[in-house]
């Protein structure tokens, strides 16, 4: 983990297509296990979940739209240190698809900086709407989201396939 950023140290906010997914699988590795030790129904499907599936699974969602990466590298080490990955689909509906900042750098706007730059991103390609899933057990993530405008508006129940 690199040392909490100096004021001599800048953050680099970097942004691609599809391209730049691989720089951030140590960060979204962190983030699954996040959610496996939280979920309190759905471990299994944090456990099961491989950075290919998630790569693969976004690249299908964005086959008929675009997809971006905002990437945010520590100068002082070169490590990225946070993430926000975005899809457009073909209705035109924007969607935060995953949000991940280390948490030595929380707190220090890097998480605020990728939102608004995936957001206007959204903008400048004419979305109708944008929406975020948050995953139950990581309610805490509602207060940052809410600071640009996302509210719940419903509830998914998704069945456990219970043993047999």
């Amino acid at each position: 983990m690199p040392d909490k950023p100096a004021e001599s140290h800048k953050i680099r906010y970097l942004h691609g297509d599809q391209t730049l997914l691989s720089q951030i699988k140590p960060l979204w590795e962190k983030l699954n296990q996040y959610h496996c030790v939280r979920s309190e129904h759905f471990k299994e499907h944090y456990k099961a979940m491989t950075f290919e599936n998630r790569c693969n699974g976004l690249l299908k969602k964005a086959a008929g739209g675009q997809l971006r990466v905002d990437l945010a590298v520590y100068d002082a080490t070169g490590q990225g240190v946070g993430y926000v990955i975005s899809t457009i689909n073909s209705e035109k509906v924007g969607e935060v698809e995953s949000v991940y900042v280390e948490e030595d750098f929380r707190r220090n706007g890097v998480g605020d900086q990728l939102m608004r730059n995936a957001l206007a991103w959204m903008d400048q390609n004419g979305v109708a709407s944008k929406q975020v899933e948050v995953s139950v057990g990581n309610e805490v993530a509602w207060s940052f989201y809410r600071r640009f405008g996302f509210l719940p508006r419903k509830t998914l129940l998704k069945q456990k396939t219970l043993p047999s």
